[in-house]
């Protein structure tokens, strides 16, 4: 049984290509968002996948999690 995510946040992004999702949530995270909470981005830029974990390594966050479709879900956890 997979254990749950407690989610602190939802941005949508769908319809935003590259760089908008990156910068929407890197601001969301860094202005808004505490240690340890988790964001959830709801994006349709298929960029996403490759952009989301990069962003996320160099700024020394965690992708979770990530729910692959139409709509994609990543689910980031600020870490610092």
């Amino acid at each position: 049984m997979s254990e749950e995510i407690k989610v602190d946040a939802t941005m949508d992004l769908k319809g935003l290509k590259c760089p908008l999702p990156i910068v929407r949530v890197s601001k969301k995270v860094k202005d808004e968002m505490q240690v340890g909470q988790v964001l959830v981005a709801e994006t349709t830029d298929p960029g996403a996948h490759a952009d989301f974990p990069a962003w996320a390594k160099t700024s020394g966050n965690e992708i979770v999690k990530v729910e692959k479709g139409d709509v994609s879900k990543f689910y980031i956890k600020k870490l610092k």
